[in-house]
């Protein structure tokens, strides 16, 4: 396992903002940024006490603003009472079955959010850096694989759409007004902390301890890019710290992955193997709008950036299993 060097000098004191701190990501970012001694202020938009924000007790250790990220006002009023330095932005719906039932309030999170932070960003002088979280998703369906950079932005369902328009929006501030933002794309995000249980990994983890045959709700031979949080959380503060190195990254994207093609049901498998378990899944196959086959390739983030993950899927499984075993031990009943 390599370690991606954090640059302590960077974030030491450094006032930087996150939002969607509650989410899966933002929960080990915000970890990561409290072990590097920047000075935070999280965005948080509901009270979710399952969250690894609240469980790890980062909460005591951050300045935390409630609110929406589509409130630009108060956008403006954290970027400037708190004299930011640093945006990292996550906050986004990111449940694609939810954006496919409810299209407008992702669009309206997705979207709506990424410009009302980005223009507050531009009237917010202090502002050096920023690095939006888009996805994979915002390419859409390609016949072309793996994606590369270049890829042209197609999302077709409503979350790849939401996803595809903010990743534009900030590409435009970018070039229209000098605005210091950076893209991340990365495949989909696992590890511990994810109370999403209609997710394969966590649901098929809670179903394996419940002694439940896990649920499959395509048909298995999806393929997807799994990515591990915790190299996720190291991407987004390596892509901030090369931002103030090189300005010319600016409106530049990144795709951030372990170049694996994985079905879902031989990653259900794994799991199963991983917990010793000789439980069967059960495949529903009644997906719809979602894309069959995805992976990035990560050519220019290691060219580019010098960045390589630190945990290849066996050890960010471990992890993972790890987390959700003490979790459930602990007396959590698992409900979203």
């Amino acid at each position: 396992m390599e370690n991606m060097e954090l640059d302590k000098s960077f974030w030491l004191d450094r006032p930087t903002f996150v939002t969607g701190g509650t989410g899966l990501v933002g929960g080990w970012l915000v970890k990561r940024l409290v072990e590097s001694g920047a000075d935070v202020v999280c965005l948080v938009r509901d009270w979710v006490p399952q969250s690894e924000l609240v469980q790890s007790g980062l909460f005591a250790k951050v300045k935390v603003v409630r609110g929406d990220v589509r409130d630009q006002a108060l956008m403006e009023r954290i970027l400037g009472e708190y004299e930011i330095d640093t945006v990292l932005h996550l906050a986004a719906q990111t449940i694609v079955t939810i954006a496919n039932r409810n299209p407008v309030t992702t669009f309206e999170s997705n979207i709506g959010g990424t410009w009302a932070l980005l223009d507050a960003c531009r009237r917010s002088p202090k502002v050096k850096q920023i690095v939006l979280a888009s996805s994979d998703k915002a390419y859409g369906d390609q016949t072309q694989l793996p994606y590369d950079e270049e890829t042209p932005l197609q999302g077709q369902h409503p979350y790849d759409v939401s996803k595809s328009c903010a990743d534009l929006i900030a590409h435009s501030y970018a070039v229209s007004f000098g605005l210091p933002v950076a893209i991340t794309r990365c495949g989909n995000f696992y590890g511990g902390g994810d109370l999403n249980w209609n997710r394969i990994i966590p649901g098929t983890i809670r179903s394996v301890l419940r002694g439940q045959q896990p649920i499959i709700r395509s048909d298995g031979l999806f393929i997807r890019d799994y990515f591990y949080v915790e190299d996720g959380a190291a991407a987004y503060m390596l892509l901030a710290e090369k931002l103030a190195e090189n300005p010319d990254l600016r409106g530049e994207a990144f795709n951030f992955s372990n170049e694996l093609q994985v079905t879902v049901i031989d990653l259900v498998k794994k799991i199963l193997e991983k917990m010793s378990s000789s439980l069967s899944p059960v495949v529903l196959n009644e997906t719809s709008n979602e894309i069959r086959h995805q992976y990035l390739s990560a050519k220019k983030a290691h060219e580019v950036l010098g960045w390589r993950p630190m945990f290849s899927l066996d050890q960010g499984l471990e992890r993972t299993l790890d987390w959700y075993t003490k979790y459930f031990a602990a007396g959590n009943h698992g409900h979203a």
